[in-house]
């Protein structure tokens, strides 16, 4: 499957925004949280701990819908993902996304943790709708 391409509007929507929800699903039930992300060359990051369903879901079955939406004064904009998911556990990909997230989000600065406490995810988009962008 080709890679989804994001328009300029539609990445600066993604940049002007840090909470996107994504949906997980194992045993066709799905799962939905809130999650603060960052957009990167493509493809989207977010943090979560080891004890997680989200984790667990995607441990079982790595593929995952996202949604970056707002809606000011009536004036609904989204952009919704389905794509496929890989762990970042440790190594220098992991202290680069750290850094990220700690530069970007309060949350991170406040309660900092270790490599091996907590994975970051790794969103590969495989499909795309975006609409009032």
């Amino acid at each position: 499957m080709k890679g989804v391409f994001f328009s300029r509007r539609e990445i600066q929507f993604l940049y002007s925004n840090e909470i996107c929800r994504v949906a997980t699903c194992y045993n066709n039930l799905p799962h939905v949280t809130p999650v603060s992300y960052i957009f990167d060359n493509g493809k989207f990051y977010f943090a979560t701990d080891y004890d997680t369903l989200k984790y667990a879901n995607l441990k079982k079955n790595n593929r995952i819908s996202l949604v970056v939406d707002t809606s000011e004064n009536n004036n609904n904009r989204a952009i919704v993902t389905r794509g496929i998911t890989k762990f970042i556990h440790k190594g220098k990909k992991f202290e680069n996304l750290y850094d990220l997230f700690y530069d970007r989000f309060d949350w991170v600065r406040n309660d900092p943790w270790e490599q091996g406490e907590a994975p970051f995810v790794l969103v590969v988009p495989k499909t795309k709708v975006s609409w009032g962008i």
